[in-house]
């Protein structure tokens, strides 16, 4: 019974290598979060399989062990290899159905270009107003500035056109002036002649 129940937990420590998060950061290099929640269902099912011990099984079915403890042996280590599965085939289900691997490494691909971003990272504030205004301000001001270069263009353009006018007035009131010139001289011609 004793070697039944201090062998199971070995065996399943040899199953599954874990690698500790201690080890990751001590290394300096960074593991994926689908590595990352592959650990942790590692791990949470070597738990698992520790915190329900094959001691703890036969404490649960003493006749069936007492009568037959090797058929509890084999139903104890079928039970926690169906359990495992079933585990990981939930846990990959739900990969699937999330997209999760995807999703985690786009999160990292994230955070990996965060890690070049000098300036400190936006964090709200718990005053949606605060934030909506400290988020949408500076957008608000690069909109400001260049409306206002258009509209800097705008008046120049229409200072342009306006003197172009000033211009062309001058320039219509001259010929007047030279066309009634003309006109009246014209006209002391005809009446000199006509003395």
């Amino acid at each position: 019974m004793a070697e039944a129940g201090s062998a199971d937990p070995s065996t399943a420590e040899e199953k599954r290598p874990v690698v500790s998060s201690s080890e990751s950061v001590s290394t300096g290099t960074t593991i994926s979060r689908v590595k990352l929640l592959d650990t942790m269902v590692d791990t949470f099912l070597q738990k698992l399989v520790a915190a329900g011990s094959y001691q703890r099984f036969t404490d649960c079915y003493k006749r069936v062990y007492q009568l037959q403890p090797e058929m509890t042996q084999r139903i104890y280590d079928r039970f926690i290899t169906q359990l495992e599965t079933s585990i990981r085939e939930e846990i990959s289900e739900i990969k699937k159905e999330g997209n999760l691997e995807a999703v985690l490494n786009s999160l990292d691909k994230i955070v990996e270009e965060g890690k070049n971003c000098k300036e400190p990272a936006w964090r709200p504030s718990g005053i949606p107003e605060k934030d909506l205004c400290s988020t949408m301000a500076p957008y608000f001001l690069q909109q400001r500035d260049t409306l206002q270069r258009h509209v800097q263009k705008q008046e120049a353009k229409n200072r342009e056109l306006a003197s172009a006018i000033l211009a062309g007035r001058r320039q219509v009131e001259e010929l007047q002036l030279q066309a009634l010139h003309r006109e009246q001289r014209e006209l002391v011609a005809v009446l000199r002649e006509s003395e």
